[in-house]
């Protein structure tokens, strides 16, 4: 019988990357949605044969429904990818509050409830694999965006902690920091930001959505059953520490 995993965010670059390499590893999606115009358009990339949800991280309060169910339908879940995430930039100065609010609550406060919701199954199993994908800039900083980086710099500490309350469970809990990942956003960069990027990273390119991929997937193996706690930076060489 093929293991489950359950992926936020699978409509972006990096998150169809991991999704077809769980795929392609024999895995079964459960795939979450903010938009419900969006469910069929991910039945067409992914085939029938997975699992589809909508659940909208801007309402915390009603996705506690919906993960509940999601929980109870899928108790046999192994493997964990928080990749769902959004920006909204602005200078501190001109940010409104409704600003912080949406990308904090989207960005980390969902990953309180999606754990949460999924953690008494895999404690009960004896048996998970927790993977978040938080950012480069979550350690750098990076001006007009202090929502997103406190969003994704808080991932880290409270997968640190969580990793410390599991480990004794067979839980493996750990980070994975993408650099500048080639993706739509950054096809929207003009050659000046890409050069002024690139002249920043070692090794002279960006990354590609499969090098995310393939240690999110890794993370989610036996492979790395020793590792826990840890934030992996994937960037080129742009921070190394």
């Amino acid at each position: 019988m093929s293991k489950k995993v359950l992926i936020t965010g699978v409509s972006g670059g990096i998150g169809a990357a991991i999704a077809k390499k769980f795929i392609k590893n024999n895995y079964q999606l459960i795939v979450s949605t903010s938009s419900k115009d969006n469910i069929d358009n991910l039945k067409n990339i992914y085939g029938n044969n997975h699992s589809y949800y909508h659940v909208n991280f801007d309402n915390l309060d009603k996705i506690d429904d919906d993960l509940k169910s999601i929980s109870q339908e899928h108790k046999d879940l192994s493997v964990l990818v928080n990749n769902a995430g959004i920006t909204d930039d602005g200078l501190l100065l001109r940010m409104k509050y409704s600003q912080w609010e949406r990308v904090i609550q989207t960005n980390l406060s969902s990953n309180f409830k999606i754990i949460k919701s999924f953690l008494p199954n895999m404690i009960s199993n004896k048996y998970g694999k927790i993977i978040g994908i938080s950012s480069v800039v979550a350690t750098t900083g990076n001006p007009g965006q202090t929502n997103y980086v406190a969003s994704k710099s808080g991932m880290i500490g409270f997968y640190k902690s969580v990793a410390h309350e599991v480990a004794k469970r067979n839980i493996n809990v750990n980070i994975v920091s993408p650099g500048y990942i080639t993706t739509s956003m950054t096809d929207k960069l003009s050659d000046d930001q890409k050069n002024g990027i690139l002249s920043k990273i070692p090794m002279q390119r960006f990354g590609n959505p499969i090098d995310v991929a393939n240690l999110v997937f890794f993370l989610s193996t036996e492979d790395s059953s020793y590792i826990t706690g840890q934030n992996f930076n994937v960037n080129g060489g742009m921070l190394m520490f």
